[in-house]
């Protein structure tokens, strides 16, 4: 197998492993959720067995994900902080834009008004 189809199993068995615990359960009781072995899970989740489509869906109908979410690659910390980075400036502009609008609306009423007051006068 190549360095690539390593790295698969590494993110399948991490997948497994991660979503399992989350769920807090141990190998045995989702190894029969999914219908398979507990030998056969432990494998999987140490990268030495690559289950077929079929026991795929199996731990993913267990899990109640779509299967190809046993493939997604977690959010890296870079991905999140220049997300949160990008949504923070997002949020600032929109504020700097509204205090602008709202002084140019302020100064607008105020030179009407002073041009109101010296007709009147």
């Amino acid at each position: 197998m190549g360095k690539k189809d390593k790295s698969l199993r590494e993110l399948l068995a991490q997948n497994i492993k991660a979503n399992r615990q989350k769920l807090k359960l141990s190998q045995e009781k989702f190894a029969e959720k999914a219908n398979i072995s507990t030998q056969y899970l432990a494998m999987i989740e140490v990268c030495r067995k690559f289950p077929s489509p079929e026991t795929l869906e199996r731990i993913a109908a267990a899990f109640k994900i779509e299967a190809a979410e046993l493939f997604s690659q977690p959010p890296s910390p870079a991905g999140e902080l220049k997300k949160l980075s990008e949504n923070v400036l997002a949020d600032i502009n929109t504020e700097v834009c509204n205090a602008v609008r709202e002084a140019a609306q302020q100064a607008v009423q105020k030179v009407v008004s002073l041009y109101t007051n010296d007709l009147e006068a």
